[in-house]
């Protein structure tokens, strides 16, 4: 996904640094889920944003208000991922399941088994950061409110059993997402797709 501003802010008290901010946010983004919160220093986010410190903090604030952007702008982007493989034609256990080995695939196939960032967030900062906790909350509900919309469409089409609770179903399968984007971490792609496949034995 592309990433656009027509926006450039201002550098810090010295010389002045034209950027793009979202552009500088995703490339944090990245660094902090490749480092984590605590394994990134000023010094990755300047090499990583290629802004200087400064300038770069004179724009968002601090470390910690960068890395809260940045988190939301991954649960921005992964949402519109999730909406945009969901909605392409195929059965609600098809496109589900299409889902869940895209996001495996891209863990195991990346340079570094990095994981989900949300997940990483919980288990570096857990409940010492209220704020970003709230966060991952945020974008685990918007999953689930996706994953919901999509079995109950699967529901009213006829190819998901009508019996079928859409909302305890999308429960069940965010769960097994964040346990997959865990694993995905130390297990190999075949045990990863047959739990994908035994999750979605379930409807």
């Amino acid at each position: 996904m592309t990433l656009r501003s027509n926006t450039l802010y201002g550098g810090g008290m010295g010389r002045p640094k034209s950027f793009e901010p979202d552009v500088v946010v995703a490339r944090a983004m990245e660094t902090f889920w490749t480092k984590g919160f605590a394994g990134t220093s000023p010094a990755d986010l300047a090499e990583a944003t290629g802004v200087a410190k400064g300038s770069l903090y004179h724009s968002f604030g601090s470390k910690r208000e960068l890395f809260g952007k940045a988190l939301e702008l991954y649960g921005r982007t992964g949402a519109e991922l999730a909406e945009e493989v969901l909605s392409r034609p195929g059965t609600a256990k098809e496109r589900v399941r299409a889902y869940f080995t895209l996001l495996v695939d891209l863990d195991l196939d990346g340079p570094v088994r990095r994981g989900c960032l949300a997940q990483n967030t919980v288990e570096e900062l857990g409940v010492r950061d209220e704020e970003a906790a709230r966060a991952v909350h945020r974008i685990e509900q918007r999953m689930i409110g996706l994953l919901a919309a999509r079995i109950e469409e699967g529901r009213l089409a006829g190819d998901v059993d009508r019996g079928v609770d859409a909302g305890a179903q999308a429960l069940v399968l965010q769960a097994t997402l964040s346990g997959l984007r865990v694993m995905a971490k130390t297990f190999d792609r075949a045990v990863l797709h047959r739990i994908i496949d035994t999750a979605l034995a379930g409807f």
